[in-house]
């Protein structure tokens, strides 16, 4: 990310490594939630009800959050063969259209993720005690970061595309 400028840099690094220190930690709970969950239920025969819905709010944060971060760091699901194959005067226009569908993707899972959030919110999530609306706060807080990535590569990335030979 040579390209991109000094401030916007500084502004957005942090948030990234911030994305991705949480989802490493969301990964470690959760490891630790279906550990006990095992023991609970194997050795203490007595299985808790709340380790499958942490669990599974826990992979969301680490999904949606290492999502974005793939989207800043353009190494997400892309259709690199095409760009690849498309003539160079082509491939600046193939760039900045998957940008734009990975911009609008964001806010829609932002948008949509923030409606389910709040839909849900004042709902028990069975087993955990906790507001159902929590299950949709990372798809919608993944989507922002998405549609603030993508907008980044799309206002500051390089159009330079390479062959998979020049990238070795």
């Amino acid at each position: 990310m040579s390209s991109t400028p000094r401030p916007l840099n500084r502004f957005l690094d942090p948030i990234a490594k911030g994305a991705i220190a949480i989802a490493g930690l969301a990964l470690v709970v959760m490891v630790l939630a279906q550990a006990w969950q095992v023991f609970a239920r194997y050795v203490l025969n007595a299985s808790p009800g709340w380790t499958e819905p942490v669990a599974l709010l826990l992979m969301s944060v680490a999904v949606m959050l290492g999502a974005a971060v793939a989207v800043r760091r353009e190494s997400h699901f892309a259709f690199s063969g095409l760009i690849h194959a498309a003539p160079r005067g082509v491939q600046a226009l193939l760039k900045t259209l998957s940008r734009l569908i990975i911009l609008l993707s964001g806010i829609g899972l932002a948008v949509l993720g923030g409606q389910l959030t709040l839909d849900d919110w004042s709902y028990p999530l069975a087993g955990a005690g906790i507001p159902a609306g929590l299950r949709f706060l990372a798809l919608s807080i993944g989507g922002v970061l998405i549609a603030v990535f993508a907008l980044e590569r799309l206002l500051t990335g390089d159009f330079v595309v390479t062959t998979p030979s020049e990238e070795a």
